[in-house]
């Protein structure tokens, strides 16, 4: 295989690599929706082990923690790697209208998904309308 090295793409690759990972984590992207009486959150991290995944609640924030282990190894020629590693943190702000004390928490296929039940209290409920039997007056 014949490669032709560019000096000054690997310059700009170091540099952007530089910027970008001192001092800011990685980011985790995240889906969240409602599914009937619960709110799911979807978050991506692909290439994460299960154990490092690290979820936390404290009063009205969960803190989602997670690390993927760098590629670069000692017996590796690295080549190429545009995935970013190392740890990746993340909080969501769960409303009074979410249950906190039962969400339930499920990894499959690099997907983290976090289903949190509505709370009771904020589920819609029907008033009765109640009426008399007799014609209402009106004074004038």
């Amino acid at each position: 295989m014949l490669m032709r090295t560019d000096p000054f793409r690997e310059l700009d690759r170091l540099t952007q690599r530089m910027f970008t990972m001192t001092g800011t984590q990685a980011t985790m992207p995240m889906a969240a929706y409602r599914d009937g009486e619960h709110f799911v959150v979807e978050v991506d991290l692909p290439g994460v082990d299960a154990g490092s995944i690290d979820l936390e609640i404290e009063r009205d924030v969960l803190t989602v923690k997670a690390e993927r282990k760098s590629l670069a190894v000692a017996e590796r020629d690295l080549v190429l790697n545009e995935r970013q590693s190392g740890a990746f943190s993340r909080q969501l702000f769960l409303g009074e209208s979410l249950d906190k004390d039962r969400i339930s928490a499920g990894y499959a296929d690099g997907v983290l998904t976090l289903r949190i039940p509505v709370a009771e209290k904020a589920k819609p409920r029907k008033v009765e309308v109640t009426g008399s039997s007799s014609p209402r007056q009106i004074e004038a």
